[in-house]
């Protein structure tokens, strides 16, 4: 893709690990110059490497820093001195909002036009038309640059940090999910009943629909004594299958938070007494 000047696109991606390869490879596909660095991994075929952050962001329009938030900070005040005038600093990293706005600060103090942007899908067999979220003064930018190349960025409006939150919210649900059916199907296992589990809960998650959360968060609540009692029972059980109840021990906590606003005293109960799940 063509720069303003007719020139070729330059785009940098420090990290070149599982996500930043592929999407790098993409681009170069794309027809971008893409210029490269990892300390471990070699950068493939139509990447350019080179030496370090500085280095692989100079000339660079766009930075993607698709690293990890351990090494976010590290990685911008790396390549800060290679981000030339106007150039944007877009972190891809999983990290909290806290750590966005950090990194936007430390930008800002570098004169470094920085956007916070979420990968919000897995990256292996989407590369660059993974959906990702942007948001932070340089959001429309990196949807200006990225777009046409192929890749999906939506603009969110707000300060950085909003698109990481939008993920990590979202990631405490489907990695919630995950966690507690792999727990619970490995309890099933102990118990000799995996199999008559494994088709129970694909049948609740094929006949979920648009009620189902409302169903689940108004019986969380409405139940909650009944249901902690329950869970704690769950809890006895996982141990004395020798399986860790992390997350049933979990739900059990949070049933009981939400019991003891209802009912402070810890006496009654939330509900109506039918069975519900």
């Amino acid at each position: 893709m063509p720069a303003a000047d007719g020139r070729r696109l330059t785009i940098a991606v420090l990290g070149l690990g599982e996500a930043g390869g592929a999407i790098a490879r993409d681009l170069a596909a794309a027809g971008a110059v893409v210029r490269g660095y990892d300390p471990v991994v070699p950068a493939p075929d139509g990447i350019t490497g080179t030496g370090g952050e500085a280095e692989a962001a100079d000339g660079a329009a766009l930075v993607l820093s698709v690293n990890s938030a351990h090494d976010a900070a590290a990685a911008l005040d790396a390549g800060a001195a290679g981000v030339g005038d106007g150039a944007v600093w877009a972190d891809l990293n999983t990290g909290s909002p806290g750590l966005k706005q950090r990194l936007h600060a430390a930008a800002r103090e570098r004169g470094i036009r920085f956007a916070d942007v979420a990968i919000m899908a897995p990256v292996p067999g989407r590369g660059l038309r993974t959906p990702m979220l942007a948001c932070g003064e340089a959001a429309d930018d990196v949807a200006r640059l990225l777009n046409p190349l192929g890749a999906s960025v939506e603009v969110l409006p707000g300060e950085p940090g909003a698109a990481a939150a939008r993920k990590l919210l979202r990631s405490v649900f489907f990695k919630g999910l995950a966690a507690a059916v792999v727990e619970a199907l490995e309890a099933a296992k102990a118990a000799g009943c995996e199999p008559w589990l494994r088709e129970n809960i694909v049948a609740e998650l094929t006949a979920a629909g648009e009620p189902t959360v409302d169903r689940l968060v108004s019986g969380t609540h409405r139940h909650a004594v009944r249901r902690a009692d329950e869970m704690a029972a769950a809890t006895d059980m996982l141990a004395e299958l020798d399986v860790p109840p992390l997350i049933a021990a979990a739900s059990r906590d949070l049933l009981r938070r939400l019991a003891a606003g209802r009912n402070p005293s810890g006496s009654g109960t939330t509900g109506p007494s039918r069975v519900e799940h």
